[in-house]
């Protein structure tokens, strides 16, 4: 597997891991820095985050579980390299997304905002 920058003919594939249409993916190209992860060719995930206020925030983590390690590795190691914490919110009813967090050393620091009438986690690794 290989992680590597998103570029926007990427948006086609991530949308289809998203259900979100082309164009919003593509947005998110330009707007967050994006990683995706291959094999054979093929985008298997994409991890999104942007950083302000000495946070790194991760705004989407998608595809297949096995990758999410992999790709959590890259908004950590940023955060690591610039002296500033990583946060992540996971729907609360997406287990496979909160586990990978704890898995990769976030701990849960309680109940984040409401999206689309879902609940979610709040999740930090200093």
């Amino acid at each position: 597997m290989d992680i590597r920058e998103a570029v926007e003919a990427d948006a086609g594939r991530l949308a289809a891991l998203t259900d979100a249409p082309r164009d919003v993916m593509r947005n998110l190209v330009h707007d967050r820095t994006v990683r995706v992860a291959e094999t054979d060719d093929e985008i298997v995930g994409f991890v999104s985050y942007d950083a302000r206020e000495q946070t790194v925030h991760v705004t989407q983590l998608e595809g297949d579980t096995d990758t999410f390690q992999r790709l959590l590795a890259e908004p950590v190691g940023f955060a690591e390299a610039e002296g500033m914490a990583v946060e992540l919110l996971a729907p609360d009813d997406e287990e496979h997304v909160q586990a990978a967090a704890r898995e990769a050393g976030f701990e849960n620091v309680g109940s984040g905002p409401r999206f689309e009438g879902k609940s979610t986690t709040r999740y930090r690794q200093e």
